[in-house]
């Protein structure tokens, strides 16, 4: 994984969002434990399967959010530096391709 230092006197996109997106990342983290449960237990594998899916979806909720968030306030600032917007569309483009590559 390839983190990226934030642009100097910026913030997270996300910032306003954080608390929404922990919740969902903690509800999700607690859908895998239950996937891991149902594994142990020996379930069915098309109702894993169907846990699996609902997991993936509320991954890529969260991704296409961040997202959002990256386009709304990191752009924004990013365009009063053509330098780093051109870094920071870039590394939106990326991040859109990783999201539809999946």
């Amino acid at each position: 994984m390839t983190e990226h230092a934030p642009h100097p006197a910026t913030i997270p996109g996300y910032i306003d969002d954080k608390d929404s997106h922990l919740t969902r990342l903690r509800r999700i983290e607690g859908q895998v434990r239950g996937l891991q449960r149902m594994v142990e237990a020996d379930t069915y594998c098309i109702d894993i399967l169907t846990q699996v899916s609902a997991a993936t979806k509320a991954l890529e909720a969260v991704a296409l959010g961040l997202l959002d968030d990256h386009l709304r306030h990191c752009m924004v600032h990013a365009a009063n530096d053509p330098a780093h917007l051109e870094e920071t569309l870039s590394e939106a483009s990326s991040a859109i391709a990783r999201l539809v590559r999946s």
